[in-house]
Order: C-alpha cells, then sequence, then structure tokens
C-alpha cells in the first residue's frame, strides 16, 4: 500500500472514532477525505451515508447508499440506510419497492421487515405493515423496538399475545437501551390503556416518560428567553417598514400549532383538494435560519436582515417548496413548531397562508405525553414543563394575532372543525384561495404518505372519541393541570 493510502486509511479510522462520538462534522471531513484514496470503499461511503442522514441531506445519502449497494448487493444495512434516505425525501413507493427486491431475495432479515412495515403503516397499508411487523418480531423477539411498533399497529384485547411478550421483556429491560426501555412501557401503556386498566396504563406511561426526560436535554429558560425575543422583535411597529417586501409565492400553506393538535387533519383536508399537495413536516424553516437566512442573531437583527435578505430567505424556501410538486397551486409545510416564525415566514412570504390549529388544552397536552416522538419535542416527557410550554406557545400565538394581518392568520378549532365539518373545511378552502372540492369531505380515502403519529386517525373518517379523553386519566396529571391554570 501506498504511504498516502496508508495516510487515508487512517483518515477512515479517525473518520470512524468521531463518528461514535457524535463528532459529525469532523467525522465527515475524515470521511470525504478517505474517499480520495478509497473511492469505491464500500464501508467508507456507508459511513458518509449515515453523516448524510444524520445531518439532513437525504439525497446525498441516498446516492452513498446506492454506491455501496453497487459493490455489496446483499449489504442490508446500506439498504435500510437508502429506505430511510428515500423515506426522508418523501419517496415511501421507492423505498418500499426496493426493501420488496431485498426480502424477495432475503427474507429472514428482521431490521428489513421491521423497516418496511414502518413504511408501509406510512402509505396506509396496515394490514401488511402488521404482518410484516410481526414476522419482524418473530425473527428478532428480543427487540423491545419492534415490540413497540407491533404495539402500534392494533387495539390491544384480553390475553392479548403481544402484551404477554411486552410484559416479558420488562423482567430484563436493564439489559437494554433507555430508549428501548422507554418504547417497552410507552407500548404498556397503550395496551393497558385499551384494556382500561388505568391505573397500570399510567404507571407505566409515567416510567417511560420519566426514563425518556432523562435522555433528552430541555433547557426551559432558553425556550423562554427565545419566545420572549420574538415577541421583543418581531413588534407591530418593526414589521411595518417591510410590509410586501417578501417574495410574492402564494404557493406555500404552513399549518402550524402544538403537536396531537389536529394539525395532520388539516393538511389531510387541503391535500385531498386536486389543487393541494401536502409535503408533510417540512425542515426547511429550520434549515434557512440554521444557515444564517435570518440573520446570525435570530430572532433579533430584523432591521439588520432588511427587505433584501426577507426577500431572499422566502425565495429560497419557496423555490425549494415548489419543486417537492411544480403542478400544486398549494403546497403544505406541516411542521407544527413552525408557529414559532410566524413573523418571520409572513414577511418573507406575505401572501403565504398561516394556518394555526388550536384544541382543548388538557386534551392536547396529554395526548402528547401518550407518545414517544421520533426526536426534538424534549418538553413533552415532564407534565409540568409540557404545561408551561403549551402557555408559553398560547401567548407566542396571541401576539401572532395582535401584529399579523388577519387576512394571513386563520384559526381552526379542532373541537369546531368535528362538530361541524363541512362548514369549517369550507371555511379552510376559501382561506386558501381555491374553489371547494367535494374530495375534501373524503380527505380519509386520499392515498399519500402520512410520517406523523396520526397516520391511523386520518384514514378514517371524523370521530370523536378522542375529545375528552385526558379525563380519565384527571386523578394523576396534577402537575399539568397546575401548569395549564
Amino acid at each position: 500500500m501506498y504511504e498516502h493510502e496508508h495516510y487515508r486509511m487512517n483518515d477512515f479510522q479517525a473518520a470512524v472514532a468521531l463518528h461514535r462520538q457524535g463528532r459529525l462534522d469532523e467525522a465527515e471531513h475524515h470521511y470525504r477525505a478517505a474517499l480520495v484514496a478509497f473511492p469505491n470503499e464500500p464501508d467508507v461511503l456507508y459511513g458518509l451515508g449515515h453523516i448524510c442522514s444524520q445531518t439532513g441531506r437525504a439525497d446525498e445519502a441516498a446516492y452513498r447508499f446506492e454506491q455501496v449497494l453497487a459493490a455489496r448487493p446483499g449489504h442490508a444495512g446500506a439498504l435500510i440506510g437508502l429506505a430511510e434516505a428515500l423515506e426522508a425525501s418523501g419517496r415511501q413507493q421507492a423505498a418500499i419497492g426496493r426493501l420488496e427486491q431485498f426480502i424477495e431475495a432475503e427474507p429472514h432479515n428482521a431490521a428489513v421487515h421491521f423497516v418496511y412495515g414502518r413504511l408501509l403503516k406510512q402509505v396506509g397499508r396496515f394490514d401488511e405493515s402488521r404482518e410484516a411487523l410481526i414476522r419482524a418480531v418473530a425473527l428478532n423477539p428480543g427487540n423491545p423496538t419492534f415490540h413497540y411498533m407491533l404495539a402500534e399497529s392494533a387495539r390491544f384485547t384480553a390475553n392479548d399475545t403481544r402484551l404477554i411478550a411486552l410484559e416479558a421483556l420488562t423482567r430484563d429491560e436493564q439489559h437494554f437501551s433507555g430508549r428501548q426501555r422507554a418504547e417497552l412501557h410507552f407500548a404498556l401503556f397503550k395496551a393497558y390503556d385499551e384494556l382500561e386498566r388505568c391505573d397500570e396504563a399510567f404507571a407505566h406511561l409515567a416510567e417511560g416518560n420519566r426514563i425518556y426526560r432523562a435522555l433528552v436535554p430541555y433547557e426551559e429558560n432558553g425556550v423562554n428567553a427565545f419566545f420572549r425575543g420574538l415577541k421583543e422583535t418581531y413588534t407591530a411597529k418593526a414589521m411595518t417598514p417591510f410590509a410586501g417586501a417578501g417574495h410574492p409565492s402564494e404557493v406555500p400553506i404552513f399549518v402550524v400549532g402544538m403537536p396531537r393538535s389536529g394539525t395532520t387533519l388539516v393538511e389531510q383536508i387541503l391535500a385531498s383538494h386536486p389543487d393541494v399537495h401536502g409535503a408533510g413536516e417540512l425542515q426547511y424553516v429550520r434549515d434557512l435560519i440554521d444557515g444564517d437566512f435570518a440573520g446570525p442573531d435570530y430572532p433579533a437583527g430584523l432591521a439588520e436582515l432588511g427587505r433584501e435578505g426577507l426577500r431572499r430567505f422566502g425565495g429560497y424556501y419557496a423555490v425549494r417548496l415548489a419543486a417537492l410538486a411544480p403542478g400544486a397551486k398549494r403546497i403544505v409545510d406541516k411542521l407544527p413548531a413552525n408557529f414559532r416564525h410566524l413573523g418571520l415566514l409572513h414577511l418573507a412570504m406575505p401572501r403565504a397562508r398561516l394556518i394555526h390549529v388550536v384544541r382543548d388544552a388538557c386534551d392536547t397536552c396529554f395526548s402528547c405525553y401518550t407518545q414517544l416522538f421520533a426526536s426534538g419535542l424534549n418538553y413533552a416527557y415532564d407534565l409540568g414543563e409540557l404545561g408551561r410550554y403549551y402557555r408559553a406557545a398560547e401567548a407566542l400565538m396571541s401576539h401572532w394575532r395582535t401584529v399579523l394581518p388577519g387576512e394571513s392568520l386563520l384559526q381552526i378549532r379542532y373541537e369546531r372543525l368535528i362538530a361541524d365539518f363541512e362548514t369549517e373545511a369550507r371555511r379552510l378552502v376559501a382561506f386558501c384561495g381555491l374553489d371547494w372540492n367535494e374530495a375534501c369531505l373524503r380527505f380519509y380515502e386520499t392515498r399519500r404518505a402520512v410520517r406523523t403519529k396520526s397516520e391511523f386517525q386520518v384514514r378514517r373518517p371524523i370521530y370523536t372519541s378522542s375529545i375528552g379523553r385526558w379525563r380519565r386519566y384527571e386523578h394523576w396529571l396534577g402537575p399539568l393541570l397546575q401548569a395549564l391554570d
């Protein structure tokens, strides 16, 4: 081996070590250096693919995993990485097709069946999803994550074998990671809740939340300071000089609110309209803010950002959004947390529609507390923190309603939508500047991938069973109720 190849192999070893430590930028530098000497080395490409996935670059991640599979067609890890990258970019059907090809040739890989089942659930193929997850559990019965996903696939009944398996796993839970232990307890909450054994259900729910809260960072004072900075910067007086400065696109619709407030249902109604594309929970706004497109001191620095900066922000966002569905008149970005940025979004795209979905505070917060989210919602695992976050978000939305023009911001109340569905659906569609279409009433028939925790609910007609659900557990919710009071 030549001397430079020895050097580049050291780059690869350094990349692996740094990757394990979570130092992603440094790891990527060394992976790319190693790639100079070994451009077709599967291990280098595989590591780089994971770095790209972890940093939100799904297209390059897919490309790198494809390179690995070209060299090693049976590489299950690269196939899973490819499927997850395709999922992240909204290409679930392509991911499902690749997994089906692999399963036909290699039917005994539990992890591939698991990812296959998860993707089938997103596209509404629930029976097939459940079968795939059953297969994953059968192939690897000791994996709590597989059991957790299977637990979410259908309601529990008395003597359910899934419950028996979950209870058996908890007897050895000290051997599992923190995330896996939390998954076990969230799954057991679902089982006991559906069996109406509320004491046991809440005990597991509280334990699952306690475990996961210890794993994730959450700085409440920092969140409050950020919200305060938004209200101090984006005042009516400060925003007036920038009216109309942004990009003129009418394509974006932002659906925002607390998680579990009904945002996915609102998106599904709109996405059922033939002129609307539902893009799901996009990270584009966050990417632009992280890239300093809103200024290095955001939320401060509106004056320094100026009219040109606002138009640049809106232009970058609008072009990237339109590329998802070039023929659509409107495209929905349903990232609930974008409620924080409505002042910026209105100035950057003054013709965008902003829709805020509101649900009963106790129902919203309790529903959040019952979910183990993929990432990011770190305020949701402690009842007191959750209640205080809800009130802080509510206060920020009150501020936006004061400073934003009424024609740009529509509030949809979940309970009113459920009670008078057609009236509210028509109001929603009209606000978006679209002609009414009857398909919006049959939103549950719309075939599209849904990646949120509401993937089952939006495939069903309107129902009322989730209203007031928190009351079954009111006895245990003291810290939440106190925070909300």
